[in-house]
């Protein structure tokens, strides 16, 4: 017997889908019968990405979002509201990274990190829970009207490494962020849960992975390769699901191994 998830008649926002994970998520859902608002700030990659969805048979949606910027988050998600309807879904993954020893950290540095991983990531989904929140308020007695929002952390966040200690800090605050969220909104039946990707090759990092530090790094991994973005499909779908009701702040490492 097969078994399927299916998405149709979900809408699901993805922050940070120009690229890398964020692209990745926004096609597994759109494959799975979700219709897909994409949300970023670089608005033709966006615009490149909807084109190749709905060529695939999708629906699919493009926001600008800056999520440094509290204002345009409230723009973009009830700009996404009105024109496809209540989101179901928010995929939260828009964040920057850093390599850099502690000493050599300015202020700069540290919020634009902090501003974008964990103040971006916060602000994003308090603002599509208040509204998951406010559908959950207004439902008929007996009608389950929930939601599924998907925080991607890091692995960065549970198993500190050098010379990227403010990523993991924030990242680490994304992992107690969840667990908040999931304790104060899980009886509205709001799930949310984290995903925690070890080094997983992308059009940002690919480079990295030929050179002698990159190789190094390979060494060091427990099967000696790094992943692929769509290895976190089934991860994203499992908490995307209607069936993963009973799933409510779970911290998911998807790491090959890398933090046992």
């Amino acid at each position: 017997m097969s078994y399927s998830i299916n998405l149709e008649g979900r809408v699901a926002l993805v922050t940070g889908a120009s690229s890398g994970l964020g692209a990745q998520f926004a096609r597994t859902l759109s494959k799975a019968g979700a219709c897909v608002v994409l949300a970023g700030r670089r608005m033709e990659r966006l615009k490149d990405l909807r084109a190749e969805l709905e060529g695939g048979g999708g629906d699919a949606h493009v926001v600008h979002l800056d999520v440094t910027d509290v204002a345009s988050i409230k723009s973009a998600v009830a700009h996404a509201e009105t024109e496809v309807g209540t989101l179901d879904i928010l995929i939260n993954n828009s964040g920057v990274g850093m390599t850099q020893r502690l000493t050599d950290v300015t202020e700069n540095d540290y919020d634009n990190v902090m501003d974008t991983n964990t103040r971006g990531a916060f602000f994003v989904a308090q603002e599509v829970g208040k509204r998951m929140l406010a559908r959950a308020s207004g439902a008929a007695p007996g009608t389950f009207i929930g939601g599924r929002i998907v925080n991607i952390a890091s692995m960065a966040g549970l198993r500190v490494l050098t010379q990227i200690g403010v990523y993991a800090m924030s990242k680490a605050a994304v992992i107690h962020m969840t667990r908040a969220m999931a304790l104060e909104w899980g009886k509205y039946g709001i799930n949310v849960n984290a995903i925690c990707p070890g080094y997983i090759d992308t059009e940002i990092n690919h480079h990295h992975w030929g050179t002698e530090q990159g190789k190094k790094l390979i060494d060091l991994l427990p099967r000696k390769r790094v992943g692929q973005p769509q290895d976190l499909d089934t991860a994203l779908l499992m908490l995307c699901a209607t069936e993963s009701h009973f799933i409510n702040g779970a911290v998911i490492q998807a790491d090959d191994g890398f933090g046992v």
